[in-house]
């Protein structure tokens, strides 16, 4: 059986306690989901106050640029390259 590091899980120490996270690329598109959410909420926001037109013209360029990442994150997740160590090579 060959092991995907892709779902070993990272593991953070924080004090007498520890953060785990499995799936860390499902993870990463979720935090990006959330932050294009913020940025297209705030940007509508603004876009009611006609002196922060400009601010949520920005954000709303941000959001779109992040949507972008979206299918970049699972792209990557897809196509995970993974080191082979070199005593494999000197077989």
């Amino acid at each position: 059986m060959v092991e995907n590091r892709t779902d070993n899980p990272l593991t953070l120490k924080l004090g007498k306690e520890e953060l785990i996270i499995r799936r860390r690329y499902e993870v990463v598109s979720i935090i990006n989901d959330f932050f294009i959410a913020i940025w297209f909420l705030v940007g509508s926001i603004l876009f009611l106050f006609p002196e922060y037109e400009k601010a949520a013209i920005w954000l709303f360029i941000i959001g779109s640029f992040q949507f972008l990442v979206r299918p970049t994150i699972r792209l990557i997740s897809h196509i995970h390259v993974k080191r082979i160590p070199a005593s494999n090579w000197e077989s």
